[in-house]
């Protein structure tokens, strides 16, 4: 396993020092904490985590604040959690209408619960490593866009 990379308090690349960066780390931990309480009201609840991922308001909240706020972390260490964040649920949507359409099928029905608990092991897991990232100050290996 390779070292942990921990942001500089200043980034020469850009040119913001770690402290103009406050705000918009507080945000990215408050959706991160938005998509937590979708998660685990998926599993404290009858809903699916998966279910509750993509359909709780807070998730849909996280989602709208994540756009809105995007153009302030544009070339920061902070943009690959935004990034990483959108992708966590525009999959978990994607692999939901999958289970869906699986479920339109008798024989589809197994493949289709399998669908929904793997995603919903995996959203658990983008949560909580982005936010373990978020609290050591790492990036997130998203794709460029």
């Amino acid at each position: 396993m390779t070292e942990p990379e921990v942001i500089p308090v200043h980034d020469e690349a850009n040119g913001k020092s770690d402290g103009d960066l406050e705000g918009p780390r507080a945000w990215c931990h408050a959706m991160y904490g938005l998509h937590a309480l979708s998660a685990a009201s998926g599993i404290l609840s009858s809903a699916t985590i998966i279910g509750a991922f993509v359909f709780g308001w807070p998730s849909i909240i996280a989602v709208i604040v994540n756009y809105v706020t995007r153009d302030r972390v544009h070339d920061t260490w902070l943009a690959t959690h935004w990034r990483w964040q959108l992708r966590s649920f525009w999959f978990a949507a994607l692999w939901l209408l999958v289970a869906g359409l699986l479920a339109l099928t008798l024989i589809g029905i197994p493949a289709a619960f399998m669908v929904i608990v793997g995603t919903g092991l995996w959203v658990l897991y983008r949560v909580i490593r982005g936010w373990m990232a978020l609290l050591d100050r790492r990036a997130m290996p998203v794709p460029e866009a």
